[in-house]
């Protein structure tokens, strides 16, 4: 399917209509992960919002569902829920025995769930923002390609509740809930809970049952308290509860599976954050931010993916990775007020320092070890960081950012493996904005990324491919934000290049076992040099009271130079793996009367290579979702689905050899996504 086919169409549901007179204002987006707190069209760089809105239209419960709505961002699954994440074709796709360091941060509510994706859950959540690139200045390391921000819908300060009720195909239901209102004049709360259950989208023919199941529940109580006039505090105390099965393979390709030893897919976590806001200083405002979350994270899967007696030649083996996170983060920053502007008033600026601490303990117990695997990580990350935007004039200004950080980390493990690596490592931003007449945007920037190095664990790579260095990544983008027709035409359009330096590529390599069988081994090194550009463009535009439409798209170009993969491949010139050349979303909504309407909305993206260490890659696709709605004062009632004409579209593969039939012949084998799916939801807001 070529990109050409689209654009037509995304052109001409962004293009401006002069009968427009009536129609209502797109609300402004107000994007909380940088620094300060300010709309959309005033970042200078590419983000996109995926707002509650959107989440509903598309009855979206987790962010791999809705992340198709945000330019040049792709999931790589390889469990239940994808927790890895690619941010213009540059990002993890999974991750084994070895210590990970991530390229796309995710957060949720102030706390680091980096490399941990699958805790994503969407219930009462206000927004999900993507910044697009590196955020060298904001978050460090953790954050070399973009961000993923999740935050979760605030106290009131008035009584409401609500509740969702659904109902799906793939014995798929869900409960949720929330009540929200002030416990006094100064202190408001917000509770909410969510029950959802699924049989999943496979059937083991072996155990006559589901075992791709889901089982996913989530808590959450948040607080804010206005302790005086100047000190305003947040809080919110969360527990996830993912308890799902992994059963995603086949020997023959297709969604019914033969395993006798199913695997797992859990989460369970606690996090715990806090704002604490003091506005009593004329200069500038203190905000001391911390983070804390302990986690339990469980994946493992049965290696052979049939049942003993299945075939004369066969083996049977388990591979389960136990894993116990502690992370810790505290960041004090000082936010200039008007009174502590510099140069003639003419500078706001924000200067901070942050803290992390993580702690993971492993245990793997897999079938060929003769006893469990174990090792203990630890990092620690220290950084200072300053920021300040300056005002020439009217219509122009700069921002300079730089950020320096010391990476200290501990890695010790049974076979006897000591690391002990510290780097110091920067980033940073320039950027130059011109204000138009009529509050558009136009900037031009450069940004520096870092991501710290690492080592790899497998007691069986050879020693040159032990250990890998620190990358960096160097952004230069223009672009525009504005809006038009009596503001009820909102886009935002960027051009990137982006430069990559000793990039870590996550690759793989086989060895043969005594009895002929192949081991699969995930590894991580470094590549000569990269790079990805492209464009990413967005939008929506109210064309009339009854009438929206919603489109955005990427544009992606990516390849290696000076790279030979572990199968002693040249892939210099070849495109990066996870990095589909195009990828879009169309919709509209129409309302028939004041309580009906329907939502339409085609997805898509193009083929794209899985791994480097081969070269299979996936197919094209494009999903059709809709859904029709009925408002009736507090309630709606909602008939949805997703993927309707029941593409079978790819979220992961590999290219090894597994099947005792074929003599372990080397060959393709691919994860499914989500089939078609169909359901009814009842929600209510009072």
């Amino acid at each position: 399917m070529s990109v050409y086919r689209f654009l037509p169409l995304f052109i001409s549901s962004l293009g401006a209509v002069a009968f427009a007179q009536e129609n209502q204002a797109i609300q402004e987006i107000i994007v909380s992960a940088d620094f300060r707190q300010q709309s959309l069209a005033e970042i200078p760089g590419s983000v996109s919002i995926i707002s509650n809105e959107l989440i509903e239209r598309r009855h979206a419960r987790h962010l791999e569902e809705i992340l198709l709505d945000a330019p040049n961002v792709n999931i790589a699954s390889g469990s239940n829920r994808a927790r890895f994440f690619q941010i213009r074709g540059i990002g993890e796709r999974g991750q084994f025995a070895e210590p990970l360091n991530s390229s796309v941060g995710v957060m949720i509510d102030q706390v680091d769930y980096s490399g941990a994706g699958n805790a994503a859950l969407l219930y009462d959540v206000e927004q999900v923002e993507v910044l697009m690139g590196p955020q060298g200045t904001r978050y460090g390391s953790n954050a070399l390609v973009g961000l993923i921000n999740i935050k979760t819908r605030d106290p009131q300060t008035e009584n409401g509740f609500g509740m969702q009720v659904e109902a799906a195909d793939y014995a798929s239901h869900s409960l949720g809930a929330y009540v929200t209102g002030p416990l006094s004049e100064t202190l408001q709360y917000r509770l909410s809970g969510l029950i959802s259950e699924s049989d999943g989208f496979s059937t083991n023919l072996n155990l006559d049952r589901p075992t791709n199941q889901r089982q996913e529940n989530m808590l959450r109580g948040k607080l804010s308290w206005q302790a005086s006039e100047t000190v305003n505090l947040d809080l919110s105390l969360s527990r996830l509860e993912l308890d799902n099965g992994y059963d995603a393979f086949s020997l023959d390709n297709t969604r019914d599976t033969l395993s006798d030893q199913p695997g797992v897919d859990r989460l369970d976590s606690q996090a715990l954050s806090a704002n604490l806001s003091i506005d009593s200083f004329a200069p500038a405002r203190l905000e001391i931010i911390t983070g804390f979350s302990d986690s339990d994270i469980v994946y493992g899967y049965d290696e052979d993916w049939t049942y003993t007696g299945f075939h004369p030649f066969e083996y049977s083996s388990t591979d389960y990775y136990f894993r116990d996170r502690d992370t810790a983060s505290t960041e004090l920053r000082l936010i200039s007020k008007d009174d502590g502007l510099l140069f003639n008033d003419s500078t706001n600026w924000i200067v901070g320092l942050y803290r992390l601490q993580q702690e993971v303990s492993l245990r793997r117990a897999y079938t060929y070890l003769p006893t469990d695997f174990t090792s203990q990580y630890e990092i620690e990350r220290l950084a200072v960081f300053a920021e300040s935007n300056t005002s020439l004039n009217s219509n122009w200004s700069f921002d300079i950012g730089l950020r320096l950080e010391q990476f200290d980390a501990t890695y010790t493990d049974s076979t006897a493996l000591n690391f002990m690596p510290d780097e110091s490592l920067s980033g940073g931003k320039l950027a130059l904005n011109y204000h138009t007449a009529d509050a558009g945007l136009f900037y031009l920037s450069a940004a520096r990324g870092y991501k710290a190095g690492g080592f790899n664990t497998d007691g069986s790579l050879d020693a040159d491919l032990r250990e890998f260095d620190s990358e960096e990544l160097w952004n230069y983008e223009i672009g525009y934000k504005g809006s038009h027709l009596n503001d009820t035409l909102q886009a935002q359009i960027a051009l990137f290049y982006m430069d990559r330096e000793e990039v870590q590529i996550a690759s793989s390599t086989t060895r043969l076992r005594p009895d002929m069988s192949t081991e699969f081994i995930d590894y991580t090194g470094n590549a000569a040099e990269g790079s990805n550009y492209g464009l990413e463009l967005s939008g929506n535009w109210q064309l009339q009271n009854d009438l929206s439409f919603f489109a955005s798209a990427g544009l992606l170009k990516s390849k290696y130079a000076n790279f030979i993969n572990s199968a002693g491949d040249d892939l210099s010139g070849r495109e990066q793996a996870h990095a589909p050349s195009y990828q879009f979303s169309v919709g509209t909504e129409y309302f028939f009367s004041s309580s009906l309407s329907i939502n339409l909305n085609v997805q898509g993206k193009d083929r794209f290579y899985y791994s480097d260490s081969h070269n299979l890659q996936s197919e094209a696709y494009a999903l059709l979702n809709a859904s029709l709605n009925w408002q009736l004062d507090d309630w709606r009632i909602s008939l949805w689905g997703r993927n309707l004409t029941d593409k079978d579209y790819f979220v992961r593969g590999y290219y090894f050899g597994n099947d005792p039939r074929d003599g372990y012949t080397a060959k393709a084998y691919t994860q499914f996504g989500e089939p078609r799916r169909v359901g009814l939801s009842l929600s209510a807001d009072f």
